[in-house]
């Protein structure tokens, strides 16, 4: 009786599983498609910025960035780990990371999820400290 118990316990787990990745995947933010105008600027070491304006086809963040050169790092489980910017790579050793904003407001999503949309300002910052 208790196997049977624990059987349905974990048959019950993996059903809710699914159904949060099935949720995820049907509600998840959506690219469009066509021509869009986006502008990133750059914030790097000390401060120094570099603006960047540009139109793209690409319906999510990654694409767009690729396009550019201006992004490259390490593929993971959860989409690219963003490492270099404009030709600088982030130094792990002294807590450097990459801060992503969308007109200001941080971003919730990495690149590979981030849909982008005609007229959006991006900002990539140099990031001291986890």
């Amino acid at each position: 009786m208790r196997n049977k118990k624990t059987l349905y316990i974990a048959l019950a787990l993996v059903v809710a599983a699914a159904l949060m990745a099935g949720a995820y995947f049907l509600f998840m933010p959506k690219g469009t498609a066509g021509a869009k105008q986006l502008a990133v600027r750059v914030v790097g070491k000390d401060g120094e910025t570099a603006d960047f304006s540009f139109r793209t086809g690409s319906e999510y963040l990654r694409g767009a960035l690729e396009e550019q050169k201006l992004i490259a790092g390490d593929e993971s489980e959860f989409g690219l780990y963003v490492r270099t910017v404009n030709g600088y790579t982030a130094d792990d050793s002294k807590q450097e990371w990459w801060l992503f904003t969308r007109n200001g407001e941080s971003l919730m999503t990495g690149v590979d999820a981030t849909p982008i949309a005609d007229g959006e300002q991006y900002e990539i910052a140099l990031t001291t400290g986890y």
